[in-house]
């Protein structure tokens, strides 16, 4: 809960105003009873009407006094919650930005969606009602207590023995509640994932007719939520029935009290009046607190989860460099690196490679081969186990991430567009020029279609591009990795879509129109590659092959295998019908 103090900081001044106004509308609201008892035991006997209607008119007030400053003091309350959580949020997504990829796995997607929504959403529930009712519960409870000892000291030793009941009743169910809470909140995670990987392949769900499937599956996870939630609300609602017991038994206690008092002459039925009007104020207040104590066990939990995320530590610093790089003629310099997820087995092993500036070079490999998992590293989205990645000569680790970052343009495998035009999906927020832009599509060989369409660049896509074919979605994609003249130009299996023409041309434009951006590009097409400077072939991870085309052609089976089955018996540039692939291969 210390973090939620840090953010309700900035806002003390205007909460404390709130605070004191609310503090002003209780104690207002706890003198209605006491001048109800005055009139009854004091002014009615006294048959004085003047007297009865100023103080009738007393009464108006102070409910018009309490009723204006509830209102301000809810008002202002609403405020200081809802700014407060806009805060958390801010920060809150700010740092899922800059969380590292193998951190971003530990926590899973969907349970960062779920503590960005669900969870700040708790905490600002929590906030409103602790500064609506966290005031004004307390002060009547205690006022109430402290005006009844003013009427009649015995009958409030009655009620007050009710409290170390309730006491022991809320401790108890805290120290249950709030464990069952975090739990709870574990399984909307997984309710979370479960909705989210339905809607992200609902096209398969609805292709392999597995619509059925996916709703069982949903079914069982939503049944293990409710019934988390169940368990967690019927800890909570045992405060409230055992509460009106204990504070009924002590009203039965009172009343009883109260009539051999009253028989006995001991006190005044005014007074008795307004001692049970006093205890309805004091019932609300512990039931209001009640309320209070079941939002403070759900955001108690809900805050620790945010907390976990904002003071999780950088996992990938900037290390400085040892000496000054030397002139190093290699742009990218791998050696020796050896990666796994989740410390593992390696996804690649012994893994070395280097480039000239310009230079090009392609990845060839089966699904799962780490061939991805490369470019991940070259973009120092992950760091490597074993060896060490350089650029120019700077060891990867030594290059702060707003630097280096910006040195690449990547299309990934499964990229993303945006809900918005396809020059605001190009330009993707870094204020290019509309020539900058065209030049980019135009290479991209995207301006085919682009001039097509009645808007133009202007043509507003929908989320993930929808509205766009598979290849043209690529050839948006590559635009945007082309607009910001990268220094290194990274394309992983991002032509698939693309025709043999449109391939070629693809490749033909960025060797003219930019010939010193060094390239990786990741292929399933022999094709794609044909030309690169490097070939690298993988297989489990670890070389299997590296040269030109025609040195793999010579020296790799699996390459030529592959070159043969997709191009012809030659491995020549021209693609013809899929040979058969040899059952044997070729150390």
């Amino acid at each position: 809960m210390r973090m939620i103090f840090r953010y309700l900081k900035p806002f003390v001044p205007r909460m404390s105003l709130g605070l004191f106004i609310k503090f002003t509308g209780a104690a207002v609201e706890l003198l209605l009873p006491w001048i109800l008892s005055y009139m009854i035991d004091e002014v009615a006997p006294s048959k004085d009407m003047t007297r009865i209607g100023w103080w009738g008119v007393a009464m108006v007030l102070a409910a018009l006094t309490a009723w204006v400053t509830n209102i301000l003091a809810n008002r202002m309350a609403a405020w200081v919650a809802q700014h407060t959580t806009e805060a958390i949020r801010h920060d809150l997504f700010a740092k899922i930005s800059e969380l590292s990829c193998g951190q971003i796995d530990s926590y899973s997607i969907p349970s960062l969606e779920a503590r960005l929504t669900t969870d700040s959403y708790q905490i600002h529930q929590m906030l409103g009602m602790m500064q609506r009712m966290g005031v004004r519960a307390p002060i009547l409870l205690v006022g109430g207590i402290l005006v009844t000892l003013t009427l009649d000291p015995v009958l409030t030793l009655v009620l007050v023995c009710t409290l170390p009941f309730i006491s022991v009743l809320v401790y108890t169910v805290s120290k249950k509640g709030v464990p069952l809470y975090t739990y709870l909140q574990q399984g909307v995670d997984s309710m979370v994932r479960a909705v989210r990987e339905t809607v992200s392949g609902i096209r398969v769900v609805k292709a392999l007719s597995k619509v059925d499937f996916e709703r069982e599956r949903f079914a069982g996870v939503n049944a293990d939520v409710s019934a988390r939630e169940t368990k967690a609300g019927m800890t909570m609602a045992l405060t409230n029935p055992l509460m009106n017991l204990f504070l009924n038994l002590g009203l039965t206690a009172v009343i009883i009290v109260g009539a051999f008092r009253v028989n006995a002459g001991l006190t005044q039925p005014g007074k008795i009046i307004a001692f049970l009007s006093y205890f309805t104020i004091i019932l609300n207040a512990m039931m209001a607190m009640t309320r209070i104590f079941v939002s403070f066990s759900r955001s108690s939990a809900s805050g620790n989860r945010i907390a976990q995320v904002l003071s999780t530590p950088a996992d990938l610093p900037v290390v400085p460099a040892s000496a000054s790089p030397e002139k190093d003629p290699c742009h990218v310099d791998f050696s020796h690196v050896t990666f796994s997820y989740g410390k593992k087995e390696p996804s690649v092993e012994d893994i070395s490679f280097q480039l000239r500036q310009g230079e090009t070079l392609g990845i060839l490999g089966a699904t799962g081969c780490g061939k991805s998992t490369l470019v991940n590293l070259l973009m120092r989205l992950y760091d490597a186990d074993q060896g060490s990645i350089s650029l120019n000569g700077r060891p990867i680790a030594s290059i702060p991430p707003e630097e280096l970052h910006t040195k690449f343009g990547v299309v990934f495998q499964n990229d993303v567009l945006f809900a918005d035009t396809i020059r605001e999906n190009i330009d993707f927020g870094r204020g290019l020029s509309d020539e900058e832009i065209e030049k980019a599509a135009r290479c991209a060989q995207a301006m085919e279609f682009i001039s097509g369409l009645a808007d133009g660049f202007d043509h507003m896509l929908t989320s993930k591009g929808t509205n766009l074919s598979g290849g043209q979605k690529q050839r948006v994609l590559i635009a945007r990795a082309l607009a910001g003249t990268p220094e290194f130009l990274i394309l992983d299996d991002s032509s698939s879509a693309l025709d043999y023409r449109t391939d070629a041309a693809l490749r033909q434009a960025l060797r003219r129109e930019y010939a010193g951006v060094t390239t990786v590009i990741i292929a399933q097409r022999v094709s794609s590659i044909l030309h690169a400077d490097h070939i690298l072939v993988l297989e489990e991870g670890r070389e299997l092959g590296y040269g030109t085309h025609q040195e793999l052609m010579e020296r790799c089976g699996v390459y030529r295998e592959i070159a043969v089955s997709q191009m012809g018996q030659g491995g020549g540039d021209t693609p013809c019908q899929p040979a058969m692939v040899r059952e044997g291969r070729e150390s």
